[in-house]
């Protein structure tokens, strides 16, 4: 190849290089925080920079440290490492790829990225890149021909091939040899890529003018700059079998690999013959054969090349004796043996046989054995010596026994609350290169003890349920939970002794002792019981049972159930009750109170006062919060005397209930509010007036003592003049500071009969207002305003 030829190539290989790191870095863009490949070239040196893991992974520096950050190799390799300060992932060690990967190409390394702060795996590749770091390498120092001194121009003499370890363009690409006259050679390749030369007659051989020839094979790779190899190749001319073929080695030894790949050549037999011609030309075969060696390996007749044709297993034959026969075109042959001595690799993970295992384990037991296993593997020497481990942070423990046998403990009391499964993984690593392993999962159950009471979601309940419910309502609900399993979980609910010993709990309460709901046994009453006390219990079944208790509340509520009951005036079918209004009055007069109470509470109590019905509209009012009947304008003569008032008491609940009470008012003439005053509440109004007041109303009350005992005293004459019985009539008076007194109209006002009044005044009251006036008639009188 000349200069510039090379130059060319090397040119064309950055091209190559460059688009491949192109794509490279377009792929890794691309993947995020998914498996990405990256890529390195071999033989660099430890702590080579790969990649920035912290960028890649879109962590800062300190995330990427603080989610513990690991990389793991397949084989338990030690292929790269993590600088945590900067999140650099680095080489961990020098990469051969051909030791790695031998001819596989693209040669790839997996390996996960783990982070365990949250636990997560991320997949990734490594592309080891071939640098041309191997020369090609002929299998013989030298080769030997035999060509008859006959044989054509043209004719191909099949040649020992060399091998580049390299792959791709580094690989073996081309053969030459040194220029001569005669002699010229091909470079073929076969099918799976590999190049081998073939060696062309290009001009007869003369054995008398040139008996033999001697020349240099070169075997070229691709690689900038080339790396070659180089073989002698003799050719001998022939021309008569006079010799027989003898080997070169009467025996052979080889050591081959157990995991040699097919098709492999392990060894190449050789025999020259120094006759020249047809009687020099050497063909191979086995001798005395047997079927196993048949099936396991192919011999080249023509080069002697023994190859693999099925895989080798040292654990099956250890070693192999081949009988090898060279033989000329003139039937004269030699002999020779191959010794192959198979070599062990580690091919055979390590095999864990499972003797006994118990499962389920009562929590709180103290240790116990949980399984027993032995271990082996067919390997020899370090690849047959394994080593075993479960996983960190479990509560069990390996301890080797007899032999190759383990058995597997709890390390102490376990809580099925707190795990109730174990998952344990037992892995066998053996000692080889690369180390396999085996992993057996073993999946531990805890069984249930009693060992947890039940426990309500609440310490205590309040539970609210509207009066005159229906029996049997469901209140609400108690919930207790038990973190046991299977009956030491079931719960059971029931009632326990109320707080209150004389509360009628059974009677008012049930409860459900299965899913803990309560109901109410019948009608509550707001104004009977506005709220209970109780305790509920919740026990498991369990052996020994364990139990807890909680406390529930029930708020009675209220219900519109309760009319409005009038106290004043009075409804009891007596007769009615008048109440007498001078006409002198002022508008605002109070003319009586109608007194109602309610056995409700909140705003169902909250009364209203209404006027339905009067005998005269507009000529009397009702205040609609206090019930104060009152005149609404002034009296006048055209007023009928007599007035009928229908008011309506009613509460503010949904649906409101009320109830009617019916006033008489009677009119009279003569007689005024003004002529009645309190003694109490005159002191009162003097006590918050100026002194001149208080003079105006004492001079005021004296007048009007002496004007009342006037009339007393004048109605006592005529009393004793006409000689009465008796008088009928008079009203209930309440309770207060003063009796009633009675004052005598006689005839001399506008009245047609002699009247008597009982004043009952409102004591306490601090006011002059008459809680009830009522005339005492005549029985005659009575009985006619009784009609009317």
């Amino acid at each position: 190849m000349t200069e510039s030829e090379m130059e060319a190539g090397g040119e064309l290989f950055l091209r190559q290089r460059q688009v491949l790191f192109l794509f490279v870095f377009l792929g890794g863009s691309l993947a995020g925080s998914e498996s990405r490949r990256y890529s390195v070239a071999e033989e660099k040196e430890r702590g080579v920079l790969i990649a920035n893991l912290a960028k890649d992974l879109g962590l800062s520096v300190e995330e990427l440290a603080a989610k513990g950050v690991q990389v793991m190799s397949q084989g338990n390799k030690q292929h790269f490492q993590v600088n945590h300060q900067t999140g650099d992932l680095l080489l961990g060690e020098k990469l051969d790829r051909e030791e790695l990967c031998g001819p596989t190409e693209p040669c790839i390394l997996h390996f996960q990225i783990l982070l365990q702060n949250p636990l997560q795996f991320i997949p990734n590749e490594l592309q080891v890149i071939d640098i041309n770091d191997h020369s090609p390498v002929f299998f013989e120092s030298e080769m030997q021909l035999k060509i008859l001194e006959s044989t054509p121009p043209g004719t191909i003499i099949s040649l020992g091939h060399a091998e580049d370890l390299d792959v791709g363009r580094n690989s073996l690409q081309n053969y030459t040899i040194t220029p001569n006259s005669h002699f010229h050679v091909l470079t073929n390749s076969r099918r799976d890529g590999r190049k081998y030369p073939e060696l062309v007659l290009d001009k007869a051989l003369d054995r008398e003018e040139q008996p033999q020839f001697s020349l240099t094979l070169t075997a070229l790779d691709g690689g900038s700059p080339p790396r070659s190899g180089t073989v002698q190749v003799h050719i001998l001319v022939s021309d008569i079998n006079d010799n027989a073929p003898e080997f070169t080695q009467s025996l052979y030894e080889v050591e081959v690999l157990e995991n040699s790949p097919i098709n492999s050549v392990i060894v190449t037999v050789s025999a020259s013959d120094l006759d020249t011609g047809n009687f020099g030309t050497v063909s191979y075969a086995f001798l005395h054969t047997s079927e196993e060696i048949s099936r396991t390996f192919h011999l080249n007749p023509i080069t002697g090349d023994i190859q693999l044709v099925k895989h080798l297993d040292y654990e099956t034959v250890k070693s192999y004796e081949v009988d090898i026969e060279a033989k000329d075109g003139g039937g004269l042959s030699g002999k020779s043996t191959v010794i192959v001595q198979v070599v062990d690799v580690n091919d055979n993970p390590p095999e864990l046989t499972l003797s006994s295992i118990t499962s389920p384990i009562p929590e709180n037991s103290p240790e116990t054995v949980v399984a027993i296993f032995s271990v082996s593997d067919l390997d020899s020497g370090d690849n047959g010596r394994m080593t075993c481990s479960i996983g960190n942070n479990l509560p069990f423990v390996l301890k080797p026994t007899v032999g190759n046998f383990y058995t597997l403990m709890s390390e102490g009391a376990l809580d099925r609350e707190s795990q109730a499964e174990y998952n344990i993984t037992i892995t066998v690593t053996d000692l080889g290169t690369p180390r396999l392993k085996t992993q057996h999962n073993i999946t531990v159950l805890v069984s249930d003890v009693n060992d947890n009471a039940p426990a309500f979601t609440q310490t205590s309940y309040t539970l609210f349920i509207r009066e005159n419910n229906s029996p049997a309502l469901h209140m609400g609900s108690v919930s207790a939970t038990d973190t046991d399993a299977g009956a030491n979980a079931q719960v059971t609910y029931s009632l326990l002794q109320p707080q209150d010993p004389s509360l009628p709990l059974h009677s008012l309460v049930s409860i459900n002792a299965d899913n803990g709901h309560l109901f109410a046994l019948r009608a509550l009453d707001f104004e009977a019981l506005q709220a209970f006390e109780f305790l509920v219990g919740a026990t498991d079944r369990g052996a020994p049972a364990l139990s807890s208790q909680a406390l529930v509340r029930v708020q009675v509520l209220d219900a519109n159930d309760n009319a409005p009951f009038v106290l004043y005036p009075l409804q009891n079918g007596s007769a009615p009750c008048t109440e007498l209004v001078p006409r002198a009055a002022e508008p605002g007069y109070l003319v009586s109170k109608v007194v109602a109470v309610d056995g409700d509470s909140g705003q169902n109590a909250w009364l209203s006062y209404q006027l339905l019905k009067a005998t005269e509209p507009g000529l009397f009012g009702v205040w609609a919060h206090n019930g104060e009947v009152r005149t609404a304008r002034l009296l006048s003569e055209r007023d009928a005397a007599k007035h009928r008032l229908l008011l309506l008491v009613k509460d503010n609940g949904q649906p409101p209930l009320s109830a009617s009470v019916t006033l008489h008012v009677l009119l009279v003439d003569g007689f005024s509010q003004a002529h009645l005053p309190l003694p109490e509440a005159a002191a009162g109004a003097a006590a918050q007036s100026d002194p001149l007041t208080v003079y105006l109303v004492i001079a005021l009350a004296s007048v009007s003592s002496l004007f009342l005992f006037s009339v007393l005293a004048f109605i006592a004459v005529r009393l004793c003049r006409r000689g009465r019985a008796g008088l009928v009539g008079g009203c209930s008076v309440p309770e207060g500071h003063f009796p009633g007194h009675l004052v005598d109209v006689s005839g001399t006002g506008t009245l047609s009969q002699s009247y008597q009044y009982e004043v009952c005044l409102k004591g306490g009251s601090g006011t002059s207002d008459f809680k009830f006036l009522r005339p005492i008639l005549p029985n005659g009188l009575v009985q006619d305003i009784e009609q009317e």
